[in-house]
């Protein structure tokens, strides 16, 4: 098995079609793809829980589900907790809405899933951010969900700004990583402007530049090179 083979069975556990396929056309490409990927989610000023768990929070506020789920995995097995995924869950909806925790039920479920837990199967209704608060809350099940409840009681009062900050706030995640996911959402679609404002919020709340670098770098993976771009326009030269 070639190297790039081998490094995504260990990442995935099986080979991914799409991985299979680019050896298949060109083996070169994907050694050059493995040794980016592998240099980007090592271990840096982020850690790879944390560049995994981010980009959980970016592909779900992107609505990409395949990309999503696979980062689920790298998120859990490095550590993070179910509360954690539930909160950049949370954030990604700031972006995209209830089809962004529609989308994230997917990612708790898998998470639910590889920590062993049951996973309730609950009855499809139509998406509101009510019910699927609450239906998030029946799936944590004994895992600690009072961040989600005091959501929910900001969604019921209909306090917006109450529920902006609120899910900005610091709890299990830190204010920080959330300006972190918030900029790199940005970042993904290519909305440079709308990233600096937030790598600036970042900043304020103890971002150092190379954390900065490496939100960026991880937009590069999921979204191609022009986010790359993007996040560099605001970046401070060394």
């Amino acid at each position: 098995m070639s190297k790039g083979l081998a490094y995504f069975q260990e990442v995935y556990d099986v080979v991914p079609g799409w991985v299979q396929k680019m050896h298949d056309y060109s083996p070169e490409s994907l050694e050059h793809y493995t040794n980016l990927r592998g240099g980007i989610m090592a271990d840096g000023c982020l850690s790879r829980k944390e560049k995994d768990i981010l980009l959980v929070g970016i592909n779900a506020a992107r609505l990409y589900e395949r990309s999503m789920v696979y980062h689920t995995k790298g998120a859990i097995e490095g550590g993070a907790t179910v509360p954690e995924l539930v909160e950049y869950l949370l954030v990604s909806y700031l972006y995209t809405g209830v089809q962004a925790l529609q989308t994230g039920m997917k990612s708790l479920d898998y998470a639910l899933s590889l920590k062993g837990m049951h996973v309730p199967i609950l009855k499809e209704e139509s998406p509101a951010t009510e019910q699927l608060l609450l239906h998030i809350i029946e799936k944590m099940g004994d895992e600690d969900s009072s961040f989600v409840q005091a959501v929910l009681a900001l969604v019921q009062s209909g306090d917006k700004q109450g529920l902006k900050e609120k899910i900005v706030s610091d709890s299990a995640v830190s204010k920080k990583l959330k300006r972190l996911l918030i900029a790199g959402i940005y970042t993904t679609e290519l909305k440079g402007r709308e990233a600096e404002k937030w790598m600036a919020k970042a900043r304020e709340n103890g971002a150092t530049e190379e954390e900065l670098a490496e939100v960026g770098l991880i937009c590069l993976l999921t979204a191609g090179i022009p986010a790359w771009f993007e996040a560099s326009d605001s970046l401070i030269e060394k």
